[in-house]
């Protein structure tokens, strides 16, 4: 996933400015009003930022042609033609051709020949390449005959030119065949007859693979500017629309020969990086597959023109390294690694790793070991280049005294840094050195401060459960709670024992001495110690009794709200079949008598706080379904930028989510009473009782339903959290979500329950898990389990500040059709 910038990133603002498309078509139209010496400037401009536009390349050499300017015309063709393989520019190409030459008689038809050929072996495979084939035929047919030979060849050329047209995939193949049949016949009756019945089954199989492609094609947008991907919806469904593509025409559909094959992928990859011309993913890809056809030297040229394209690409060079090295291309990979070092004083520490790495692989030990030296001494080394060396000298060359040195040299500086006190703790345990592991553990913990030694702790503690004795095991124990005692990670109740440390001894790997259900409780008993002051100064818990009895104006009092807690019940999921649709109606999104009035209710601050958009909102509720709309009335007021997970989650889930129902015209909106909260501990999660699940056989397969439900639950989402909505990464979570549930669905019961338990997990511990990973997963889940994963879902984009923008405009529009 891509971490967006913050929109105050001058670095960020640079880029959008850079490469503006509204600006930079702005600018080209201006140019088209400047005489050629005053637009050729803009010109140059535009094309060193977008290198690939062929529309402006063809707008400059127009403007050229257009004063004879032939020179400057010959040089603009020389630098765009086999980077831009479009259509019309190359026909713009042809033009120029035909009217430098067409007063050179005999030689200048040559020539102009010569030039269609060349421009036929570049896009005569594209789809749209139709009229230059028979602008071609038109040429050669013009061609003037002085003998009976001439006239021969002149045939043979013509018949080769419509041979090749009618076996190319084109939107005009249904054209040159019946110009093919016309000139078979108007040459030879009898010749036509056997030509024709030996060309018939080809046309018909390039006619088929026509009729595909345009499929893939017509995803297309042929007027995209290549841009650096934003990761907007657009550039996304453009993207899967280009890799469509190219998995069609890899899949050879025609069964031409390799030749031909191998020619059209080419050209696709060359088209494709028009538009993707900034994706490292679509450069590496191609030259990939140049390797694994063969091509080693193809792949390499690739990667050389993908660097100069992306030259702040690491990734690429470290591939372009690797393919070389693979080859045993030892100094031509050695020079990459150098030009990945720099001057030396922007160096990464990966980039000091990867080449003594290289070095010991190529040149042997003494050359990594003197570059170690040498890189030490550089002011951007990191302990990771201390860590990286030790492991090569105790794996690779198998000297353990060599590493044990290095990490004794590296903790004179980086005694500080908790990550490497662990990586050397692990080494001497590989070592088996347990005195030398605990004369670490006391160094380390006695010079970092108690925040930056959690991590240091607990490996000491689980140090000792493997190589101490039971009174050991206790002493490091006690130890770590008097630590750490006054931190947030384990705060003053840690002085007490628990019964989850015992948990934690008598563990080993997935053994537990207790059941999951145990660890569960114990795990929110241990969270509830932690907060349970918070928890008393807040009191913002729901009441059953008040939530359940909200009155007229359907909001209740933070001062009234139960300090219980409600949590979904993974237990009442039901197992995903996509055949099948359980408790799934259709929601109406026709306006019916009391929605207006469900809106006088809807008296959420946070909706509230979206100023100047009562109107907006108003509409908004219109199309809402009448169910959703009696939800959203019963909500409560939300304190804070960032409510509370557990007052959000309870919300929900002491909320009775809208069944959808088949509604009748002109019949008053469904009612969805509360569901009284539990009215003891023991019963915090949403029983079966609330929210029945209709078994296999009480229902009907139903098709067409699910994304009713989906854009129902959507729009709950943007209209509750409005004020922190970003609806651009909502079209894109949604646009990936739908290609990841093809996947799910095939998953087996075992593993679909993994990933909705570890969902529960995650949320009940406050896990600062990456949101999209998170929201991808519940929404995967099957409608059936809507009452249960809907809240977790609503609770994690509502208090999830990651991924919300509140300078963002709403955009509802493409959810509410």
């Amino acid at each position: 996933m891509e971490i967006e910038k913050r929109a105050d990133d001058p670095g960020s603002k640079a880029m959008e400015d850079k490469y503006n498309v509204e600006a930079t078509e702005n600018q080209a139209n201006e140019a088209l009003r400047l005489p050629i010496t005053e637009a050729a400037p803009i010109y140059e401009q535009i094309l060193t930022v977008f290198p690939t536009a062929a529309k402006y390349w063809k707008q400059y050499v127009e403007a050229q042609i257009a004063v004879n300017n032939d020179d400057a015309t010959k040089q603009i063709f020389s630098r765009c033609l086999l980077i831009c393989l479009q259509v019309p520019l190359w026909r713009c190409y042809i033009r120029f051709i035909r009217k430098v030459n067409d007063k050179k008689g005999v030689e200048g038809q040559e020539e102009t020949r010569k030039a269609f050929d060349f421009m036929l072996s570049y896009v005569g495979a594209d789809i749209a390449s139709g009229p230059v084939w028979m602008e071609y035929i038109a040429f050669l047919k013009s061609l003037q005959a002085v003998s009976t030979q001439e006239e021969s060849q002149r045939m043979t050329a013509v018949r080769k030119a419509y041979q090749r047209a009618i076996v190319t995939p084109t939107h005009h193949i249904e054209q040159l065949w019946k110009d093919y049949e016309n000139f078979e016949n108007s040459v030879s009756r009898h010749l036509a007859k056997g030509l024709l019945s030996e060309y018939q089954p080809k046309f018909n199989s390039a006619r088929a693979v026509y009729r595909e492609r345009k499929k893939y094609v017509d995803e297309i947008d042929l007027n995209m500017l290549a841009v650096p991907p934003t990761g907007s919806y657009k550039e996304e469904l453009q993207w899967m629309a280009w890799k469509k593509l190219l998995g069609f025409e890899k899949g050879n559909p025609q069964r031409i020969d390799n030749g031909s094959s191998n020619k059209r992928i080419i050209f696709t990859y060359e088209q494709c990086l028009m538009y993707l011309y900034h994706y490292p993913d679509i450069w590496y890809d191609y030259a990939m597959w140049h390797a694994k056809s063969g091509s080693i030297d193809a792949a390499i040229k690739v990667f050389q023109r993908a660097l100069k394209a992306l030259p702040d690409s690491d990734m690429l060079r470290y591939a372009y390294a690797e393919l070389e090295e693979s080859r045993g291309a030892i100094q031509p990979t050695k020079k990459i690694h150098e030009n990945l070092l720099g001057d030396g004083v922007n160096t990464t520490a990966l980039a000091h790793i990867q080449f003594i790495r290289f070095l010991r692989r190529t040149e042997g030990v003494e050359a990594a070991r003197k570059y170690f030296l040498d890189a030490r001494k550089s002011p951007n080394c990191t302990y990771h280049v201390y860590v990286a060396y030790a492991m090569v000298a105790l794996c690779l060359d198998k000297d353990p005294k060599m590493a044990h040195n290095v990490f004794e040299a590296g903790l004179k500086q980086f005694m500080h840094e908790p990550v490497y006190i662990l990586e050397y703790a692990d080494f001497l345990t590989r070592l088996n050195d347990d005195r030398n592991i605990r004369a670490l553990f006391e160094r380390a913990l006695s010079s970092l401060p108690p925040e930056k030694s959690v991590e240091v702790w607990k490996q000491f503690a689980k140090f000792e459960q493997t190589f101490g004795d039971l009174a050991s095991m206790l002493k490091v124990e006690q130890r770590k709670k008097e630590a750490l005692s006054t931190t947030d990670e384990e705060g003053p109740s840690s002085l007490e024992s628990s019964l989850q440390e015992v948990v934690s001894r008598y563990s080993f790997m997935d053994l537990w001495p207790c059941s999951t259900k145990d660890l569960d409780h114990l795990a929110r008993q241990e969270w509830l110690a932690k907060n349970i002051n918070k928890k008393v100064e807040k009191s913002t818990m729901l009441s059953g009794p008040d939530f359940a009895d909200k009155g007229s104006t359907g909001l209740i009092s933070n001062s009234s709200v139960s300090a219980k807690v409600v949590y979904p019940d993974t237990n009442q999921m039901v197992i995903y079949d996509p055949r099948q649709k359980p408790g799934v109606g259709n929601f109406q999104t026709t306006t019916v008598a009391g929605v207006l009035a469900a809106s006088s209710t809807l008296s959420n601050p946070v909706v509230a706080a979206v100023g100047g958009q009562t109107s907006a909102f108003d509409e908004i509720l219109k199309v809402t379904p009448p169910a959703l709309v009696a939800f959203l009335a019963n909500l409560p007021i939300i304190e804070g930028p960032t409510p509370d997970v557990d007052v959000v989650l309870s919300i929900c889930l002491q909320s009775d989510i809208p069944t959808p129902q088949p509604a009748k015209s002109g019949t008053a909106p469904m009612q969805f009473p509360s569901v009284p909260a539990p009215s003891s501990t023991s019963d915090l999660s949403v029983s079966s009782k609330s929210h029945p699940i209709p078994s296999g056989s009480s229902f009907k397969p139903t098709r067409g339903k699910r994304k009713n439900i989906d854009s129902t639950c959507f729009l709950f989402v943007m209209i509750y959290t409005s004020s922190k909505y970003n609806g651009n990464t909502m079209m894109k979570l949604q646009s990936r979500a739908s290609h990841s549930q093809q996947m799910l669905s095939g998953y087996g019961r075992s593993r679909r329950l993994a990933v909705l338990h570890r969902l529960a997990a995650l949320l009940l511990k406050q896990d600062q898990f990456r949101m999209e990973v998170q929201f991808l997963e519940i929404y995967l889940v099957a409608p059936a389990n809507l009452h249960i994963v809907f809240p977790t879902w609503f609770t994690l984009m509502y208090t999830n500040d990651y991924f919300f923008n509140k300078s963002s405009n709403l955009q509802l529009s493409s959810f509410l059709q």
